[in-house]
């Protein structure tokens, strides 16, 4: 298994594929239905699920293609497949139906259970993380590349968190209570986990429910720029696991 320059450019060409379909729903009627799980699903879930599953299974026929919309049939592929993508074709659909911006497209190829690559791009900013451990992370905008790189905190500096906008559960808030001072910032979907790799905040803390597909991109992003997403226990989050939901987490500079 080989990244290329080539096939990571042609993957965040198709995460931005998908944000710009999205963004052709945003600014019109919303049509929401509720999934089994009680989650909301709009036809830009669907649209971007279908955009990116054609266009990275033409670009990597070799890896399979497993979405949070995909079948139980392609799913189930996650415990099998050495190499696959996963994906998340909306993180945040709550933040997409109250029109605030904060929602992403996820892109993430698992190798072995880890992911080495991840793309997060956001469709109102026109804005794409991407990076991986042992590529480094970027930041891609109109405006340009950068690199980018964690920024733990100073002596003295005020911890600044990052929490949830829709999912501040009260084990999370107990395990603020025990951090000292610290600075909370709310913001939603799988951006929280790109402020870190940015050094805009230093510690995002998850003790609630998550999936696989909302975590394995940004935890690719933020490991390329030199930090960490662990288990309570300190082990790295794993994917391909016979339960789709993660364990409680800790993203941290």
């Amino acid at each position: 298994m080989q990244l290329t320059d080539k096939l990571i450019m042609s993957a965040i060409r198709v995460a931005e594929e998908a944000g710009r379909a999205i963004l052709g729903v945003y600014d019109g009627p919303i049509n929401v239905t509720v999934k089994e799980d009680a989650s909301p699903l709009t036809q830009a879930d669907q649209a971007a699920h279908g955009i990116i599953c054609d266009a990275l299974s033409q670009l990597t026929p070799q890896w399979p293609v497993v979405s949070e919309e995909s079948d139980d049939a392609a799913k189930a592929l996650r415990l099998t497949a050495d190499c696959y993508w996963l994906v998340d074709p909306l993180d945040g659909t709550k933040e997409f139906i109250r029109r605030n911006g904060e929602f992403t497209v996820n892109l993430a190829l698992i190798h072995h259970s880890r992911p080495v690559l991840g793309i997060v791009h956001v469709p109102v900013q026109r804005l794409t993380y991407w990076g991986g451990l042992g590529l480094g992370s970027w930041r891609r905008s109109d405006q340009g590349q950068q690199a980018i790189k964690v920024s733990p905190p100073l002596p003295g500096q005020v911890l600044k968190v990052v929490g949830s906008r829709s999912h501040l559960t009260a084990e999370t808030q107990v395990y603020l209570a025990g951090l000292g001072e610290y600075e909370l910032v709310s913001v939603g979907s799988s951006l929280k986990f790109c402020l870190l790799a940015e050094g805009r905040a230093h510690l995002y803390p998850r003790l609630g429910p998550t999936c696989e597909w909302d975590t394995a991109a940004a935890q690719a992003v933020v490991e390329g720029a030199g930090g960490h997403v662990e288990t309570l226990e300190g082990e790295p989050l794993r994917y391909g696991k016979s339960e789709i939901l993660n364990p409680w987490f800790v993203a941290r500079t």
